[in-house]
């Protein structure tokens, strides 16, 4: 059977442009343009459907839905618009609408107090507007009537932006099924914590274990937690690009065994040859025969951790290659694992 071809889709910054330029147009015009052609960053252009375009006193207004394509996109089919209405001078005011939420913290793109459009959209948005209007000051206000509460599922509350949603986007489309949605968001996250005035930052495997680091480090502000999931590389590498002066990584055992094996992405594969690779440590630090009896019946890491026990030496010798490998990508950063057993607690801490 032919794999699917996955349909990519555009950015929140690409629908605000143009919902901008359909606003421009009925401004200039007088009549509802029922389509626009925005102008990308590539420097193609593509082609949008209008959803509605009215005059609301003296300002037009135009809406698009967003289309995300085959991504699982919080956005997906919202609809997005622009009230454009014109100010003395030649400056374009950006202006966060309904849904479209504000910077609170430092570390992102913008200043704290700008509305949350992103560099490239707002580039975006003026190429649109002075396609239709060279010259002309212009109070751009970018709305999303359910921003709100889509915003609630996403990570936006934690990185400082209050009142809704982001304006995003660089290339102006939307990749199905990418990592960068994720690792752009790790990027943030990491930027945010970082500005927050403190000096050590937690990354977490997931729900569980940041809940458990953030109850063993109390006096963290929340800006300090990072849920990386299974992007340990990637949350690395970016840590020793921004010099991160101290880490702690949060995990339960199965991740602890991908990070000590090297995996770049901790998602569930190879695990059988991952076990293998424990039973070579095993042998390194001369466990018991026993024990290594035992340890050939296991099935899983969670097998192993619940057979072994938090104090084994097996773990510890787990919790220092997780640590090697850690320390050849940030050899000037002082590094703390955590381990949490699965009723999410913080059994072990490894320096």
């Amino acid at each position: 059977m032919m794999k699917k071809v996955l349909r990519s889709g555009f950015t929140t910054g690409t629908c605000a442009a143009a919902a901008t330029l359909g606003a421009a147009q009925l401004m200039r015009d007088g009549v509802s343009p029922t389509e626009v052609l925005v102008a990308m960053p590539a420097g193609d252009r593509v082609r949008f459907v209008l959803h509605s375009c009215q005059f609301d006193e003296d300002a037009a207004l135009a809406t698009v839905i967003k289309d995300a394509g085959d991504d699982p996109d919080v956005t997906h089919g919202v609809e997005i618009g622009t009230r454009l209405s014109r100010i003395p001078g030649e400056i374009l005011e950006f202006v966060a609408g309904v849904g479209v939420g504000t910077i609170t913290k430092p570390g992102l793109a913008l200043p704290v107090g700008e509305p949350a459009i992103n560099p490239v959209p707002r580039q975006m948005i003026t190429t649109a507007l002075r396609e239709v209007f060279p010259v002309g000051g212009f109070r751009v206000e970018i709305f999303i009537p359910e921003g709100e509460v889509r915003a609630l599922q996403t990570m936006n509350a934690r990185l400082g932006i209050k009142g809704g949603l982001s304006i995003l986007g660089t290339t102006g489309i939307v990749r199905p099924i990418s990592h960068q949605a994720w690792t752009d968001t790790l990027e943030v996250a990491l930027d945010v914590g970082l500005a927050s005035a403190t000096t050590e930052l937690v990354l977490s495997t997931g729900r569980s274990s940041e809940t458990a680091a953030r109850i063993y480090l109390p006096q963290l502000p929340d800006e300090a937690f990072v849920m990386m999931g299974d992007h340990i590389g990637y949350c690395l590498d970016a840590c020793a690009r921004k010099q991160v002066p101290r880490l702690v990584l949060a995990g339960q055992f199965a991740k602890l065994i991908k990070i000590a094996c090297g995996h770049p992405q901790t998602h569930v594969r190879n695990s059988s040859l991952d076990l293998d690779q424990v039973r070579h440590w095993s042998t390194e630090i001369d466990l018991d025969p026993a024990d290594r009896s035992q340890l050939e019946l296991a099935h899983t890491a969670r097998d192993i951790f619940v057979s072994f026990g938090a104090e084994s030496a097996l773990i510890d010798r787990v919790a220092a290659e997780a640590l090697r490998h850690c320390r050849k990508i940030l050899p000037d950063t002082a590094l703390q694992l955590l381990l949490v057993d699965y009723q999410g607690t913080v059994v072990r801490k490894f320096a």
